[in-house]
């Protein structure tokens, strides 16, 4: 039985296309390289399908490159590229053909490379030949390895030579020759001749006819060989990959909207986070993901936290496994080398070779922003129809966060979370602007630390909040009022000392010495989103980044290209980051009262969709923040990760944004009022399941088309 609202309905739109379909898309991106990715493995390549040595190109398995050398000549030289397709993240079709043979204009041998990614490589290699005559061909393929670790490839460091070679029985085996225990093993179904280091097959393709290989590369961990993607023969739709991202379509919720972009865009943003899930060390347990290839294929703090927020939409089970893994590895003691803490939530683990040796340790806690954001996460999840006993069992682990706000996070009981790293292995900064020059004045200087943020105060404020909410849910009237008193003093410390009366601002931080750090960026677009500032300095917010020195007309802007330190091409100065601006967009329509809000969030998220596009459907990690008058279209940044988790659920967060839609499960009501851009159409949500009942919802522009729910649910719309 269920219950059905709706306005009258509006002239039946082109029928919507799901966001579940998960139709082939060509790859974009801003340069050569190829990145698939699925769980912790990913794979970069040039467009040929080949990894080249001397670049950050290679095979990457557990944060270490066990592939760095994988390129093809066919007669000697590379293939000439035609074209590249990826049906998933985690798979791609090299499409080539032989350059052309001397004299002759054209080709008549096409060679194909269908590629997946899981625990290792499978690589289907097909010939078919075009001419009327047979053709004789010679493949080679060139392998090495150098077991660099994940870090060194980032930085460009040299590796320690080849791999230790042999060949073994039309095997070719490959080892770490630092640890033997860590290698590499590479087999085909049709045998090559195999010399250290190459794989040769002599062919002649009948005309009109094809060859096939299929080339198996598996990671050998502890002398063990991991399991591979598909057994020779086994068709790509049987892998692993292909019926875990099935699974997460099957349970996912289905989004569709008339607009063929949103569309695009959403579709692979669904593809992508499925593709970046990891699941604990069973593989077959709770859900996280990863924040981004190819530098970030690990569980992070504040990435995977935000990530899972943005994709609620989609599914909560995403949430609730990231925040118990992050749970389990909350800090429990003083560590100044990891910078671990009681009751700090972590902000990255690695797995590789040298990971004891970056950051401190295999798992880093040098964050100020991932603890309050865990608490919002917890009560946000409840919101949503979270498993009750599994957020009562977390509820320790939240108190042990808010803990650390006060005890550790105010390092001089001012009332304000700062932070300074415990040792010169520490990031220097240690919001989501990590870069070592992301906090900067107005003039371009930089802050000195013990730095307090703008944004990390506003999570301090509603994390306070949420655990107040969750006090009231579970029987804690006390603690609720107390914490409700905190969150208010804070608001209220946050208006006097952040506020920049004279420019209409708040400072991105204060610094060392509680000056105020007055250059505006986009954190304060983040004290909307958290709901800590006042309507009065909303409105000023509103004005102020409605700018050109703000809005690049693609998205916002980081840093004002008024401000000292301005640079587009830069990390976190003046690029643009989807995930940030799609929390402008959140934290404007939170603010919906307020004049000029709705307005700015349309055409920001317009500007971003846009740049989308541009990108292919899949909105890289950041690109540059040059103006969209001077390039019409956006400008990448050269090594932007893509796939990255928080840019591709940025649109979940612009779609919830726009709908209005705000669940709340144990209340048994959902709200919706929505502020739909004209250019979207009809947006619908089916199959959202909150809790152990499913709902139906289909908006367009400010109308509620229908909301289908179980009998005793209330829909609130306005």
């Amino acid at each position: 039985m269920t219950a059905e609202i709706g306005a009258a309905p509006s002239p039946e739109p082109q029928s919507p296309r799901p966001l579940n379909s998960g139709e082939p898309t060509g790859l974009g991106g801003c340069d050569s390289s190829v990145t698939l990715v699925e769980g912790a493995t990913f794979c970069l390549s040039n467009r040929l399908g080949d990894v080249e040595p001397g670049r950050p190109h290679g095979l990457f398995f557990r944060d270490a490159r066990v592939i760095s050398r994988w390129e093809l000549l066919v007669d000697g030289k590379p293939a000439e590229p035609l074209s590249v397709l990826s049906p998933e993240a985690f798979a791609a079709r090299f499409v080539l053909r032989r350059p052309p043979q001397a004299g002759l204009a054209d080709s008549t041998l096409l060679v194909v490379r269908e590629r997946l990614i899981a625990d290792g490589m499978h690589e289907i290699l097909t010939l078919e030949n075009m001419g009327r005559e047979p053709t004789a061909v010679t493949l080679e393929l060139h392998v090495n390895a150098d077991f660099l670790d994940l870090f060194a490839v980032k930085e460009g460091r040299a590796g320690h030579g080849r791999a230790d070679i042999a060949v073994a029985e039309g095997e070719l085996l490959l080892h770490d020759h630092v640890d033997r225990a860590r290698g590499l093993s590479v087999t085909a179904t049709v045998e090559p001749t195999v010399l250290p280091g190459t794989l040769v097959w002599r062919i002649v393709v009948p005309p009109g006819g094809s060859w096939q290989t299929e080339i198996i590369a598996q990671p050998t961990v502890g002398n063990q060989r991991v399991q591979a993607p598909l057994a020779p023969g086994e068709h790509h739709g049987l892998s692993a990959p292909s019926r875990k991202i099935e699974a997460w379509r099957d349970t996912a919720t289905k989004i569709a909207a008339t607009d063929l972009l949103l569309t695009q865009v959403l579709r692979r943003s669904e593809s992508d986070l499925g593709a970046l899930q990891i699941h604990d060390e069973t593989g077959e347990g709770r859900p996280f993901v990863a924040a981004g290839a190819p530098w970030f294929m690990t569980l992070f703090g504040r990435d995977s936290l935000l990530t899972a927020w943005m994709a609620l939409p989609l599914e909560v089970d995403l949430a609730l496994g990231t925040l118990q893994q992050l749970a389990e590895l909350q800090g429990k003691k003083v560590d100044p080398l990891t910078e671990e803490e009681p009751g700090r939530i972590m902000h990255e683990m690695r797995r590789g070779p040298a990971s004891g040796q970056a950051l401190g340790g295999n798992i880093y806690y040098g964050t100020a922003d991932a603890t309050p954001l865990f608490v919002m996460l917890l009560a946000e999840c409840h919101r949503w129809g979270a498993d009750p006993d599994a957020i009562r069992a977390l509820l320790p682990a939240a108190d042990a966060a808010i803990g650390w706000l006060t005890e550790y996070g105010d390092q001089d009981g001012d009332g304000f979370v700062e932070y300074r790293r415990a040792s010169d292995r520490g990031l220097i900064n240690q919001g989501w602007k990590d870069s070592f020059d992301g906090i900067n004045d107005a003039a371009g200087h930089l802050a000195a630390a013990p730095i307090a943020l703008c944004e990390v105060q506003g999570y301090a404020h509603a994390a306070l909040l949420a655990r107040a909410e969750l006090a009231d849910v579970f029987g804690e009237p006390r603690i609720a009022t107390r914490l409700r008193e905190r969150a208010a003093e804070l608001r209220g410390k946050f208006a006097e000392q952040f506020w920049l009366s004279d420019r209409g601002w708040y400072a991105v931080a204060l610094d060392g010495g509680k000056r105020q750090v007055d250059a505006l960026t986009s954190n304060v677009a983040h004290c909307l989103w958290a709901g800590i500032a006042t309507d009065e300095h909303a409105a000023e917010l509103v004005r102020r980044l409605s700018g050109p020195d703000m809005d690049t007309g693609f998205g916002l802007r980081t840093l004002s290209s008024s401000m000292g330190a301005y640079n587009p091409m830069s990390y976190h100065c003046g690029s643009v980051w989807p995930h940030d601006t799609a929390i402008a967009v959140a934290g404007l329509l939170r603010y919906r009262q307020v004049p000029g809000a709705v307005e700015l969030a349309t055409r920001i998220a317009g500007g971003l969709l846009d740049a989308a596009a541009a990108f292919g459907g899949r909105l890289p990690e950041l690109f540059c923040g040059f103006p969209r008058d001077q390039f019409a279209v956006p400008v990448p940044y050269p090594t932007s990760c893509s796939p990255q988790a928080w840019a591709s659920a940025a649109p979940l967060l612009l779609v919830r944004s726009f709908l209005g839609l705000d669940p709340n499960v144990p209340g048994r009501t959902v709200t919706l009022r929505p502020q739909l851009p004209p250019e979207w159409g009809r947006i619908s949500l089916t199959d959202l399941r909150l809790g152990s009942v499913t709902i139906d919802l289909e908006a367009e522009g400010t109308q509620v088309i229908s909301a289908r729910v179980p009998d005793g649910w209330q829909v609130v719309t306005r």
